[in-house]
């Protein structure tokens, strides 16, 4: 078992918490990472896109000419692909884009974000995120003791902490998300990671 460093609101010391090895600290798996990653932005896209086919296309009933005697070649719609206006071959259809990735790879994925992360001294844990009322003032202060202002960060937090939740999230780049909530790609897509120390505890549950 190893141990993290844990500063409160102020940026003081406070203290450490034990963590799992095998989820703060192993080879990143950047393979795992990128077929979450991939999956879950495929699964955010609206997937809408639609071109009609030459049935779907107005007009078009009568033919064009006849089909002998003219000299120019046999034509039975002018809906037809190879028309100006006409149908589109082959072209996108409404559907879905997501993919199925399975459950022990995602929990790979994060383990290798949080390994990486703590690696690369971009994981931060601090003590607790209360606030007794929301404020997104109090919680810029907090931020710049921790050194994080201005960054691009993800703050997990524990599962009750609404306050906190409201303060944050109107700070731009600034990303507040309950543990429960926790994926890898709100872990990765970041500068910074800040986990209180409750969402730390949480997520050895989860992924261990």
């Amino acid at each position: 078992m190893k141990t993290l460093k844990v500063t409160n609101k102020k940026g003081a010391a406070a203290g450490t918490v034990k963590v799992d090895d095998a989820i703060f600290n192993i080879e990143p798996n950047h393979f795992a990472v990128h077929q979450v990653v991939r999956s879950q932005m495929a699964a955010d896209r609206a997937g809408t896109h639609s071109t009609k086919t030459r049935s779907m296309v107005r007009g078009g009933g009568r033919k064009p000419w006849r089909q002998k005697g003219t000299g120019r070649a046999r034509q039975g719609t002018i809906r037809a692909p190879q028309w100006t206006g006409g149908g589109v071959v082959f072209g996108p259809h409404p559907r879905s884009h997501a993919f199925k990735v399975p459950n022990k790879v995602v929990k790979l994925a994060m383990r290798s974000v949080l390994s990486a992360k703590k690696a690369e001294n971009d994981l931060h844990v601090v003590e607790n995120m209360d606030f007794e009322a929301p404020s997104t003032k109090e919680a810029v202060t907090v931020l710049d003791a921790l050194g994080l202002k201005g960054k691009k960060v993800t703050v997990v937090l524990g599962n009750e902490e609404t306050n906190a939740y409201l303060s944050l999230r109107n700070i731009a780049r600034v990303r507040p998300i309950f543990a429960f909530e926790s994926n890898t790609y709100d872990l990765v897509d970041n500068s910074a990671l800040l986990l209180t120390k409750e969402a730390v505890n949480y997520l050895g549950e989860v992924l261990s």
